[in-house]
């Protein structure tokens, strides 16, 4: 390591660009500037970095906290010269709610995570050594569409079930509001609209109970209905303002706690890996593409990072990672691309998890609201194995494209299990994902097919 490297990477060249003019990842605006936009990065990354632990189950400040410890090392990993953050992943919502669906908690839930976290982490030595067309080859667009659709669309059971009857006129409505402020509001206001609709979605349960008094509901499916007011400070007002995040999760697991191990749960997130791997590697693209930068040499790294900072959070009870689209789409908006404005919203971040109030408050939503947000989140999760299809475009008129993922996919959606011993099973996402990849390859005998998707997934990414 040349002398005086270890310093260099924390230096940014400082610049005033003209209107429209871009800032490049190792170039920073002046320090006032950068915390403005390092905040604007919090924002947008805020909305679904605390509702996928609440919706998982863990603790949303934990994540908050973990999100800005492993954005600092996803950076320096990255040698600061890819601009992302990371934030909570969605792409193991699916799998954890089948491991609690089975009977496990929290501490059975992290230690898959931090399994399949390990995973990615050895597909980034992987990459940075042989290339990134080792990930095309076995996984191409066909198939990444394919697992990450039946991950997205096998979370519908869990909505019909746990959240939407909670209080189905404040999930409607709640549901309703996001979608029209994620496609009507103006450029950043639709960026934040799963935040909107939070906010949207605590005044109206605020007024329902005013209006209306208290609801008798209950948290999921086989529990027992008890009348409650919508939204409760008790929490918030019991909470500290500053210390670690701390107390227990609804499952009786210490918020902070150790992981532990079951092959079972294992097999049912490790899907969850080739959504993070096909994420990653379009954010990686798409940074490329917008900084004019060749990040190749990066793809690896990316991805080992966002594996180690998968296992890392998982270690002490925090969330899975992934870089956030949200917050590429504030750089395009803004054309501000210095990973010093990262660094802000990762101290941010950092510091919010240390308010234990902030975290009762989000704690306090309102399971209505969750209703309404998930029932949007999880069908959108569903829809970008679609857009992976589209914009690769798949030929469905291909047999082994049509043949080669049908079966697959319902099995996953549809929660086919394939029983080996009276302990273990393989179901849901794990048998479809499983199905998926070996019915596509082992139709696909050639490999033409294959190979020409690969190198069009590389230029559409």
């Amino acid at each position: 390591m040349p002398k005086g490297s270890s310093v260099s990477i924390f230096k940014w060249e400082v610049v005033d660009p003209r209107p429209g003019e871009a800032v490049a990842p190792r170039q920073r605006l002046s320090w006032g500037k950068t915390i403005g936009l390092g905040a604007q990065h919090v924002v947008a990354m805020f909305g679904a970095t605390f509702v996928f632990p609440l919706v998982m189950g863990l603790d949303a400040n934990l994540a908050i906290m973990f999100s800005g410890i492993c954005t600092l090392l996803f950076l320096l990993v990255c040698s600061n010269r890819v601009p992302s953050y990371l934030g909570t992943s969605a792409a193991f919502v699916a799998g954890v709610a089948a491991i609690r669906a089975q009977g496990g908690d929290s501490a059975d839930v992290t230690g898959a995570i931090l399994v399949a976290g390990v995973v990615l982490l050895l597909v980034g030595v992987l990459v940075h050594f042989v290339g990134a067309r080792v990930i095309h080859a076995v996984l191409p667009p066909a198939v990444t569409g394919a697992v990450v659709m039946l991950i997205g669309f096998n979370l519908a059971p869990v909505v019909a079930a746990q959240y939407w009857p909670q209080d189905q006129w404040v999930a409607l409505l709640t549901a309703t509001f996001m979608v029209c402020a994620a496609v009507l509001l103006p450029g950043f206001w639709s960026r934040i609209a799963v935040v909107l609709a939070l906010v949207f979605g605590f005044v109206i349960s605020l007024i329902f109970d005013g209006l209306f008094g208290p609801i008798n509901s209950c948290g999921g499916e086989g529990c027992t209905a008890t009348v409650h007011e919508r939204v409760s400070w008790a929490g918030v007002k019991a909470a500290d303002w500053i210390g670690l995040p701390s107390g227990t999760l609804r499952d009786g697991v210490s918020v902070i706690h150790a992981p532990s191990f079951s092959l079972t749960f294992i097999l049912l997130v490790l899907p969850g890996v080739i959504a993070l791997i096909a994420e990653n590697t379009g954010h990686v693209k798409a940074v490329a593409e917008m900084t004019g930068e060749n990040l190749d040499p990066y793809m690896g790294r990316a991805l080992g990072a966002d594996g180690a900072a998968t296992a890392l959070a998982s270690l002490f009870g925090g969330s899975p990672t992934t870089t956030y689209a949200e917050n590429i789409g504030v750089m395009g908006a803004t054309r501000v691309y210095s990973t010093a404005t990262y660094y802000v919203a990762a101290i941010v971040a950092i510091l919010l998890g240390l308010c234990p109030k902030f975290g009762a408050i989000v704690g306090a939503t309102p399971g209505g609201v969750l209703g309404g947000i998930t029932v949007v989140l999880y069908g959108m999760i569903g829809l970008v194995g679609a857009k992976i299809w589209v914009e690769n475009r798949i030929d469905f008129g291909d047999p082994v494209n049509v043949v080669g993922l049908a079966g697959g996919l319902i099995a996953g959606i549809g929660g086919v299990t394939l029983k080996f011993t009276d302990g273990f099973s393989l179901g849901g996402i794990a048998l479809g994902t499983i199905l998926v990849i070996v019915y596509f390859h082992l139709v696909n005998r050639s490999g033409r097919r294959t190979e020409r998707t690969s190198e069009k997934a590389t230029e559409a990414l």
